[in-house]
């Protein structure tokens, strides 16, 4: 590395691997990934983390589910992340992993380092724990609480919508409430710690004066993670396994800390709002403790949401980024994901509103900006750009300085992480370019030769815009500047540190047919299109998760059929019958952990009996007698553990990767059929 440059130290999250990655999760290492290419285009010697959490409860469950190792599920995982990363041109210097050898070592140490210095202390925890979330939470924070009939409390869901569970187990406990006037005397003397300054002012008022409650920071109800050293039937729990990634991999204390030494403290963590209290409260008292300076700034960025609220898989609004960089490229997505989402607020995404930006934005005004500007340059100058030279038109002034203008904007916007504004700034200029051929009129000027000059000037003028262009979209868009480049015969040469309008190479062969980057798009078409994958993989679910109620290898929480014999013998859905039904009694099968017995009124002759794997999700099985399922009621009975199964019954798979039956309102009719 050049060791004359600044250093600059940027991370993303660590992504948990529990499920596909969408373009909402997609969002953050975007932005990461151009502020990077921005600092590095700026003369900044540049580190790019990100990675993957690959430990805990939910990881080990969806394992065990599957019928894999906790290793070989989220190696799978880790591969098609990096796999996506790499279709997505992220340009990270490193991917971490917390299964890495070096960071589990690392953590060890960490965490017998705090035990040792008394901010880790054994305890006893009881409490309410949702495993998707991985979190604690007290019964005032949960959003819902379930009572039984004496009024006590027998569950409830967190403030995400996942259900919980009570905990009781031995637990050791970070001390957050040792530090937390320490930690809220740091927000007062460094206010831009936390950006935007809104979400300090949540850290404060929500968990800091309310009372910060230790932590706890192991777990012994499951076995994947890092044991602690000294009393390995606990694990080292995602507190400081997860947050402490940013510095293993550096090389924190190990033999090789050269890019610790270099890089920390971070100058941007970037994350999704909803874990920027962990980042900014638990994170800074861990680096407190551990005598380390903190990052430099924490943004908690909005989330791209759709109308119907977040993205979530349940609800069939989920679209992922590999369909729309097949139909649209690379550039399309980069663009509208880092243009949708306004500073420190959410960006809403809609089939509408992607297609249009497609359109207007790149299409219409940078695309067709470029296509004029090459067509004019073989029409009127032979393909060749002429030397820019300033004052020739009345307009000539207004275009360089709005060029200034646009690039010193562009750089003070993307320092300050306004991406969605920085490019807004050069779109406005972009606008002026395209307002610039209107104003000089090149096609009158060709028709008179004493307006030579004022031709060639205007020619130059549009060449030298683009170039700028090229230059500043570069760190977002990294398809498009190479193509403007080529079309301009110009050498790609991105140096935002030291760009000026005034620098355009003279002489340049422009090439003798512009090919459009950005095609226009039938908008009524591809609205359609865009619409249909966000139900698509929602509907495909649904048909999938028609789980086979009588068989062991028929894995009730994937969403594919997982047995060569069962595709065979229910090789489509085409032909199902899905029936109402109404449970009349539930139990489960003897020497089967899986399976619940099911007794259905279906409208048949007599009750109907079905055998579901679904046992693991229906602890408190007994409440669903009374509810209206939907089964499916002309399938082959099967026989499994001596009982005979009529039919399966239609569950839904949620983010989290639990399972629930799908129920109907209690007017439908037993015997009901869907059509």
């Amino acid at each position: 590395m050049d060791t004359a440059k600044k250093p600059f130290y940027i991370t993303t999250p660590i992504y948990y691997p529990s499920g596909r990655l969408h373009i909402g999760n997609s969002y953050t290492t975007i932005i990461a990934d151009a502020l990077a290419r921005f600092k590095r285009s700026m003369g900044y010697d540049v580190f790019f983390l990100t990675g993957t959490d690959e430990h805990g409860q939910k990881i080990e469950e969806k394992a065990e589910t599957l019928g894999v190792s906790p290793q070989q599920y989220v190696d799978d995982m880790a591969d098609s992340i990096k796999k996506l990363w790499k279709t997505l041109d992220i340009t990270n210097d490193k991917f971490i992993r917390t299964t890495d050898a070096q960071h589990e070592q690392a953590v060890e140490k960490i965490f017998q380092q705090l035990l040792d210095q008394g901010d880790i202390y054994l305890g006893e925890y009881s409490g309410w724990y949702s495993v998707s979330d991985e979190e604690y939470f007290t019964e005032s924070q949960l959003a819902e609480v379930y009572r039984d009939e004496a009024g006590n409390v027998t569950g409830g869901k967190a403030p995400s919508g996942h259900e919980v569970q009570l905990v009781q187990e031995q637990s050791y406990f970070f001390k957050m409430s040792k530090y937390a006037d320490w930690l809220l005397q740091y927000y007062h003397e460094h206010p831009t710690f936390i950006q935007p300054a809104s979400r300090m002012n949540e850290m404060i008022k929500n968990f800091i004066e309310p009372g910060l409650e230790d932590l706890a920071v192991s777990r012994t109800t499951f076995s994947w993670g890092v044991p602690v050293k000294s009393d390995p039937k606990h694990v080292v729990y995602v507190w400081i396994d997860a947050l402490t990634n940013y510095i293993t991999a550096l090389g924190y204390d190990s033999d090789d800390d050269g890019l610790f030494k270099k890089f920390w403290p971070a100058n941007v963590q970037l994350v999704g709002k909803e874990i920027v209290r962990f980042h900014t409260i638990y994170w800074p008292i861990i680096l407190h403790a551990l005598g380390l300076e903190l990052p430099k700034e924490v943004f908690g960025h909005g989330w791209l949401v759709m109308k119907d609220g977040k993205m979530s898989k349940s609800k069939g609004n989920v679209i992922y980024p590999e369909t729309l960089i097949d139909r649209y490229g690379l550039d399309a997505l980069r663009y509208y994901l880092t243009r949708s989402v306004p500073y420190g607020n959410d960006g809403v995404f809609s089939p509408e509103d992607f297609v249009n930006r497609i359109n207007y934005d790149l299409a219409n005004d940078l695309g067709n900006l470029l296509n004029r500007t090459v067509s004019m340059i073989n029409k009127y100058e032979d393909g060749v750009i002429p030397a820019l030279v300033s004052g020739v038109t009345d307009f000539d002034a207004d275009l360089e300085a709005a060029a200034q203008a646009a690039i010193s904007e562009f750089q003070e916007l993307m320092d300050n992480l306004h991406f969605a504004d920085a490019l807004a700034a050069v779109w406005k200029f972009i606008g002026l370019s395209n307002k610039y051929i209107d104003q000089t009129e090149p096609w009158k000027l060709a028709k008179d030769p004493a307006q030579a000059d004022q031709l060639a000037s205007v020619m130059a003028h549009l060449a030298a815009s683009l170039r700028v262009i090229a230059e500043l979209i570069s760190p977002v868009m990294t398809k498009a500047p190479v193509a403007i480049f080529e079309q301009l015969g110009l050498n790609e040469t991105i140096d935002l540190a030291n760009l000026s309008y005034a620098d355009l190479p003279a002489n340049a062969h422009v090439v003798a047919k512009g090919t459009p980057i950005f095609p226009r798009l039938d908008a009524e078409e591809e609205i359609a299109f865009v619409a249909g994958q966000m139900t698509k993989s929602s509907k495909a679910k649904g048909r999938a998760a028609m789980k086979a109620a009588a068989a062991d290898d028929f894995d009730p929480a994937t969403t594919t059929l997982v047995s060569d014999k069962k595709e065979t013998r229910f090789e489509t859905f085409e032909k199902i019958e899905l029936k109402v039904a109404e449970i009349k009694a539930v139990k489960p099968v003897e020497g089967a952990d899986k399976l619940l017995q099911f007794r259905l009124d279906a409208g048949d002759d007599g009750d109907r009996q079905i055998l579901s794997g679904i046992a693991k999700w229906y602890p408190d099985y007994e409440k669903l007698v009374g509810k209206k399922v939907i089964a499916v009621s002309n399938l082959k009975p099967r026989k499994m553990r001596g009982q005979l199964s009529q039919g399966m019954l239609l569950s839904v798979e949620h983010d989290d990767g639990t399972v629930e039956l799908v129920t109907v309102p209690q007017n439908m009719e037993n015997g009901a059929t869907l059509e």
